[in-house]
């Protein structure tokens, strides 16, 4: 089993803590965080519309293969899910990834993505309020939770859902590693 989790995002636009803090409870449990972008270099992380810190890109999404991961977050920010739902080869990740029934973990703005990856149909999901019509119309139900798993897809509300959206991801993660052994 890999101990590998992909964070998927754009190259701008990502919300800080729904990148850093997944990443350090990632990290924290011996797990190895893997940046993934559409662009070689680097992402530029905001706090809310402010430019925050940056980091450095591991792998573009295009040369990623998803059976090297053992999940795949998908961090939020306004920009940052709106940029990479146009982006082919992000989309196909995304979907490859729920196909392949491996956690799939997006907060806040990031279920724009899942919508795009047409993998909401018949999911019970959260997000960010303004999220609720286009994941309705995508054939889910949206649900105002902290936290919620359906299936192999995990979903949160905004910043303050983190400690819930984190625990969801790593029990996600050690179930399916505990269902390979």
């Amino acid at each position: 089993m890999t101990t590998k989790i992909a964070f998927l995002t754009a190259n701008e636009g990502i919300e800080q803590a729904e990148l850093v803090e997944p990443w350090q409870a990632v990290s924290d449990a011996g797990l190895e965080p893997v940046l993934i972008a559409p662009e070689a270099g680097e992402v530029q992380m905001f706090e809310h519309l402010d430019k925050a810190e940056t980091r450095t890109v591991d792998v573009t999404v295009a040369d990623a293969r998803i059976e090297e991961y053992a999940a795949v977050v998908l961090p939020g920010g306004v920009a940052n899910p709106d940029a990479l739902r146009t982006d082919s080869a992000a989309v196909e990740f995304i979907s490859a990834a729920v196909a392949a029934g491996i956690p799939v973990a997006a907060i806040c703005h990031a279920p724009w993505t899942l919508v795009e990856a047409d993998v909401v149909r018949g999911r019970t999901l959260t997000s960010w309020p303004s999220l609720q019509t286009d994941i309705r119309n995508a054939g889910g139900e949206w649900v105002d939770e902290k936290v919620v798993t359906d299936g192999n897809l995990i979903t949160s509300r905004n910043p303050d859902d983190i400690p819930a959206f984190n625990s969801a991801l790593l029990e996600a993660v050690q179930h399916g590693a505990a269902g390979t052994d």
